[in-house]
């Protein structure tokens, strides 16, 4: 939903702003996955729309399942989404902030779909090219597709590269078309 996307952005780049400036980047992505996480339980979510359970309650349940994770930045964040009625927002937050923190650490992840598993040299080559390519690192995850017939389907961020051998009959079906 673009409006939760529209609303989430603020507070993500709230606690962005936090978590760059403590450099803790790393921990923020941890404990907003995990809340998250919780928010996404449909057993959650009834305690959190509840009349019958308190704000500070919820609070605590998330603090309590965050452990050691939790901080004093974390729980005025939690504060402040309950305070709004936003905690419903968590998995929305952690998906904004987890692509500031990949611009931040100039780091991309590309999806690689290949016909047949690919060799380490082969994930090597590809994350080379796509690195001097795209200026970033680059995080491969990697999956076969056998219908792709042969080559690979890669996809980082807005690029998409097709150069499966099913991806080139479909272009050379068209052109004869």
């Amino acid at each position: 939903m673009a409006e939760a996307i529209t609303i989430a952005r603020p507070y993500a780049n709230a606690v962005f702003s936090i978590a760059n400036e403590k450099s803790e980047l790393k921990a923020w992505s941890d404990l907003l996955a995990l809340f998250a996480q919780c928010v996404a339980d449909p057993k959650m979510q009834s305690i959190i729309s509840s009349p019958a359970v308190s704000d500070e309650q919820v609070i605590t349940l998330m603090a309590d399942i965050a452990g050691e994770l939790m901080s004093d930045d974390a729980l005025n964040t939690l504060k402040v989404l309950a305070d709004n009625n936003r905690l419903q927002l968590l998995g929305d937050i952690a998906v904004i902030y987890e692509e500031l923190r990949a611009e931040a650490e100039q780091v991309i992840t590309a999806d690689v779909t290949t016909a047949q598993k690919l060799t380490a040299e082969q994930i090597k080559n590809i994350s080379a090219a796509l690195k001097k390519r795209l200026g970033r690192d680059v995080t491969l995850n990697t999956s076969v597709d056998k219908s792709l017939l042969g080559g690979a389907i890669i996809r980082a961020g807005d690029l998409i590269i097709d150069g499966s051998a099913l991806g080139k009959l479909n272009r050379l079906a068209n052109a004869i078309n």
